[in-house]
């Protein structure tokens, strides 16, 4: 999976319309009650967004399928018996991760330990 921890912290936000072009925002959702963004933590601090979980990015450098069965599963039994949160991003061609920042580097190791088992 070669999972990659970006530089960075980064939060969820809900931003209005006009900030979605900020050069901070890293992934938008749009939801009824807003859009919702991942965005750098700098980003909304400059621009006065609340937040309160405060994220590591980890991109997998696997390019996979998105008809593919079973990487978001083992990648989430992966972390929960790390006991690590994570909220997953699919992206066209990598999954991303962003895991609570106090836990990037545990997240990191058991995804390599999770790939290294599946290369066996």
């Amino acid at each position: 999976m070669s999972p990659t921890l970006e530089e960075g912290r980064f939060v969820f936000v809900t931003l209005d319309e006009g900030a979605a072009g900020d050069p901070g925002v890293r992934a938008t959702v749009l939801e009824p009650e807003g859009l919702s963004a991942v965005i750098c933590q700098e980003a909304a601090d400059r621009l006065g967004l609340e937040y309160d979980f405060v994220a590591a990015w980890i991109t997998l450098r696997i390019e996979s399928s998105l008809s593919a069965i079973g990487l978001t599963a083992a990648v989430s039994n992966c972390l929960t018996a790390a006991g690590i949160s994570c909220n997953m991003i699919a992206g066209l061609h990598h999954d991303h991760l962003l895991v609570p920042v106090e836990s990037a580097a545990e997240a990191i190791d058991a995804l390599e330990a999770l790939s290294a088992s599946a290369a066996d």
